[in-house]
């Protein structure tokens, strides 16, 4: 199973199973992008994890790939590492 993580910030946000799913329809990035209104390169920054898609988006995908946004779009439930000293942020008056 591949699993692309998407990343804010350098923090994994939610995991997306986009490559899986076209695997499994035998579809190519071009196919996907087509038959959802986009241009190719979404599909692959999707992939990548360098695009958060809009919710219209997810949809859509999630529709072409006969699966449910929850399936493509998983968020991380991993618990945030500890606070260091050297992240902390000191607010002064």
């Amino acid at each position: 199973m591949s699993i692309d993580i998407l990343k804010a910030g350098g923090v994994p946000v939610m995991q997306t199973r986009i490559k899986e799913y076209r695997a499994r329809y035998s579809m190519t990035q071009e196919d996907l992008a087509k038959a959802t209104g986009v241009r190719r390169e979404t599909i692959v920054f999707l992939e990548q994890g360098k695009y958060s898609p809009s919710l219209k988006l997810a949809h859509d995908v999630a529709k072409n790939l006969h699966a449910k946004i929850d399936d493509l779009f998983v968020f991380d439930d991993e618990q945030p590492e500890p606070e260091t000293p050297e992240s902390r942020v000191v607010l002064e008056d």
